[in-house]
């Protein structure tokens, strides 16, 4: 298997096969990527990385400045939308995504990296904290979880 991480901007190659692969994934929160990525809702210093096996799209993730907390809940950068396709699971794929996102904060000068996220059990095992459960945007509460940057 020949994995491969892709730290993209707009300007990428795989840009938009990355946004068909979105639209088309079996996650409800793909085509809302999809249609951030087409009308590039991203500020100039966030990203999205994607994830091939073999070159063809296995997942993705975002590093953004916000998440679904309001904008004055002051945690700051975020990785989000982290998917890896069904077929490709079980190959460290989630991991080796959020660890390029946090390569690129750090790039940033940031110290901490947050995530939100109603899986229980999923994220403490890439050495994440949960800092406690947080109302959303949407009206939902989540968990909040927090990891240092080395």
């Amino acid at each position: 298997m020949n994995a491969e991480i892709f730290v993209m901007a707009q300007d990428h190659p795989l840009w938009e096969r990355t946004i068909r692969f979105a639209q088309g994934c079996s996650w409800r929160a793909g085509p809302y990527l999809a249609k951030m990525m087409r009308e590039n809702r991203f500020q100039p210093w966030e990203r999205v990385i994607a994830a091939t096996v073999n070159g063809e799209p296995a997942g993705f993730c975002t590093l953004t400045e916000h998440d679904e907390l309001p904008d004055d809940a002051g945690f700051r950068p975020f990785v989000g939308f982290v998917f890896v396709d069904e077929r490709f699971r079980g190959f460290r794929l989630s991991e080796r995504m959020i660890g390029a996102a946090m390569r690129c904060a750090a790039a940033l000068g940031y110290e901490k990296i947050y995530l939100m996220s109603g899986e229980k059990g999923l994220y403490e095992k890439y050495g994440f904290e949960k800092i406690g459960d947080y109302e959303t945007v949407n009206g939902t509460v989540d968990q909040l979880f927090v990891k240092a940057i080395a």
